[in-house]
Order: C-alpha cells, then sequence, then structure tokens
C-alpha cells in the first residue's frame, strides 16, 4: 500500500543505536508520536508510550536507547525494551510490549504505515 505510506525521514538520519527520529500520529483516537530507531541494520518504529503506564518514553527528544545502545529504554520507570521486537526485557512491564507501527525503507527514505489503530495525525 504504498499510497498509503507516510514520510517520516531520511534513512541516514536515523544511525544504529543512536538517536531516534520522533514523528506525529493519533493513536486510539488520541494524539501522540512514534518513533523510529535503528538496530541490527534495520529500522524499528513504535508508538511512543510505555506498556506500563502510557507516558512518552525519552528522556530528551529522541533519545530512546540506554546507555549500552542495547535496548530501548522509559526514562520515567526504567523499564527497557528489546529494540528489534519492542518486548519489555524488565522493569515494570516485564512482560508487555510496545506498540509496533509498520515502517519501510525505500530510495533512502523511511516511511511509516498507518492501521487501523495508529492513524495520521489530526490536522
Amino acid at each position: 500500500m504504498a499510497d498509503e505510506d507516510i514520510l517520516i525521514c531520511a534513512a541516514d538520519a536515523v544511525v544504529e543505536g543512536g538517536k531516534g527520529v520522533r514523528f506525529l500520529v493519533t493513536a486510539g483516537g488520541d494524539d501522540g508520536t512514534g518513533f523510529v530507531v535503528r538496530y541490527g541494520g534495520k529500522a524499528y518504529a513504535y508508538l511512543n508510550r510505555c506498556a506500563h503506564v502510557p507516558i512518552e518514553l525519552d528522556w530528551a527528544e529522541g533519545e530512546f536507547f540506554e546507555s549500552s545502545g542495547l535496548y530501548l529504554m522509559c526514562s520515567t520507570h526504567g523499564a527497557i525494551y528489546v529494540p528489534d521486537s519492542g518486548f519489555c526485557a524488565g522493569g515494570p512491564c516485564k512482560g508487555g510490549r510496545l506498540r509496533p507501527i509498520t515502517v519501510v525503507e525505500r530510495d533512502q527514505q523511511i516511511f511509516w504505515q498507518p492501521d487501523d489503530y495508529v492513524r495520521p495525525a489530526r490536522a
């Protein structure tokens, strides 16, 4: 469904284990953000809501990885998530997971694809 793909950023703006790129979404009828990070050479995107308490994960804009660069971490409660699956590996949400957002890389750009829950931000 390439006609529904929504541009996030240039592919080289998302560096392995580095800063993520946030983008506006509407999720379940509420305004929010999604984010894309690169891990293992691939782009992964998630709704920017902790599985423990629905608050944004990043401690500063785009800062999702903890210091080792191996896990995504909620800045408020310390929950850690596996970047390529979104599963919570430790902390208060153990067994939970981040809500994935489908992303596609093509033509040196990263796009996200809306679904029944995560839609383009309202104008």
